[in-house]
């Protein structure tokens, strides 16, 4: 199996993410935040919470430099969200990009093995992971979701309700193929879920 050593800085990055996620867990996004320690920084900023009802879910960012390894850091961070958070073996994962560059691009690296991002999600789940473009997230299955991690691909644009383009719609469409995966979340859920995706969406970061 090919190794891809992660730099001190970069190893330094991912585990402050993992404490602040396993704090988060237990005393809540805005006080494990608070709490966190952060060696080096001069100008704290306050916590920043996302717009209600999500404003429990831990909302931070990671800083890196150019050329830092991010799109690989992202791969690895998958594993520790799914890990220190959410407990679960198996993730949903949507990743946003800000570009559809960008966006073909980091597929590319997430689908091709022997590509370390690949590779960093194969050593993660042993194999057992799928990477979709946005466009086609109704081939997810729920057997997808409880045996295997599943990287959802997609621009901040196409989630954005105000968007002139109607392909950045289809997203929103009703799809009876997806039913099944729903049919086990709490209604009340489902209900903030989609009022939070359709007029708290504008809030996500440019």
């Amino acid at each position: 199996m090919t190794n891809f050593k992660l730099k001190k800085y970069q190893n330094e990055t991912l585990n402050s993410l993992k404490t602040y996620l396993e704090q988060a867990r237990f005393l809540g996004a805005k006080a494990a935040y608070e709490a966190h320690e952060k060696p080096g920084v001069v100008n704290r900023r306050a916590y920043d919470s996302l717009p209600a009802p999500l404003n429990s879910v831990p909302y931070m960012c990671l800083r890196l430099p150019t050329g830092g390894g991010k799109t690989l850091l992202s791969a690895h961070t998958v594993r520790i969200a799914s890990e220190s958070y959410l407990e679960r073996e198996f993730p949903l994962v949507l990743w946003l990009v800000p570009s559809n560059t960008i966006r073909n691009q980091t597929l590319e690296t997430l689908k091709t093995p022997g590509n370390p991002n690949y590779e960093t999600l194969r050593t993660a789940f042993g194999g057992n992971f799928m990477v979709l473009d946005i466009t086609d997230f109704t081939q997810i299955r729920p057997h997808d979701l409880s045996s295997k991690a599943v990287i959802v691909l997609g621009t901040v644009q196409t989630i954005k309700t105000e968007e002139a383009n109607t392909d950045s719609r289809k997203v929103y469409a009703h799809n009876e193929n997806l039913e099944p995966l729903f049919s086990k979340i709490p209604a009340v859920f489902l209900v903030h879920l989609i009022r939070s995706i359709s007029s708290d969406v504008k809030f996500l970061p440019e």
